[in-house]
C-alpha cells in the first residue's frame, strides 16, 4: 500500500503539467503592450502579470504564462529584468478560453532586446522566419 501511495504522489506534479494545445491556441497570435504588475518565478512555469492597452487605449490585465524560471534565466531574463513599473511588448498565443491570458513567445524590452519566453516541445507554433 505504500508503495502504491509513493508512486500516486510522484506521478501527481506530471498530470499538472500541460501541452500548449491543451491550453492555448497557435492560430490566434496575439501582440500586447503594456506594463508589467507583477513577476511570479514559479514553476512549472513563470507567469508575467501586465496591464496592457488595446488600439482604442482600454487597459486590461493580462497573465502570460513563460517557460521555466531555470529555462528564462539560461535564455537572459533575470530577476531584475523584468520588475514591476517596466514597459514591455508580449507577443503570443491566446488562451482557447477566451480570458486574459496567453503563452508568451517573446518579450521585447524598450531598448530593443528581444528574448525568448516559450519553452521548446510543447506543441507551440515555432517562430516564423
Amino acid at each position: 500500500m505504500r508503495s502504491k501511495l509513493a508512486i500516486l504522489l510522484l506521478a501527481t506534479p506530471l498530470w499538472a503539467h500541460h501541452a500548449f494545445t491543451s491550453e492555448f491556441d497557435g492560430n490566434r497570435p496575439i501582440k500586447l503592450r503594456g506594463v508589467v504588475t507583477k513577476m511570479e518565478w514559479i514553476n512549472p512555469h513563470a507567469w508575467i502579470h501586465m496591464d496592457a492597452k488595446d488600439d482604442a487605449g482600454n487597459v486590461s490585465s493580462w497573465m502570460i504564462e513563460c517557460g521555466t524560471p531555470n529555462t528564462l534565466l539560461r535564455r537572459g531574463l533575470t530577476k531584475t529584468s523584468v520588475t514591476p513599473g517596466i514597459e514591455i511588448v508580449v507577443e503570443g498565443y491566446r488562451s482557447k478560453d477566451g480570458k486574459n491570458k496567453a503563452n508568451g513567445r517573446d518579450v521585447t524590452f524598450t531598448d530593443g532586446r528581444k528574448l525568448f519566453l516559450g519553452s521548446s516541445g510543447t506543441g507551440a507554433p515555432y517562430e516564423k522566419k
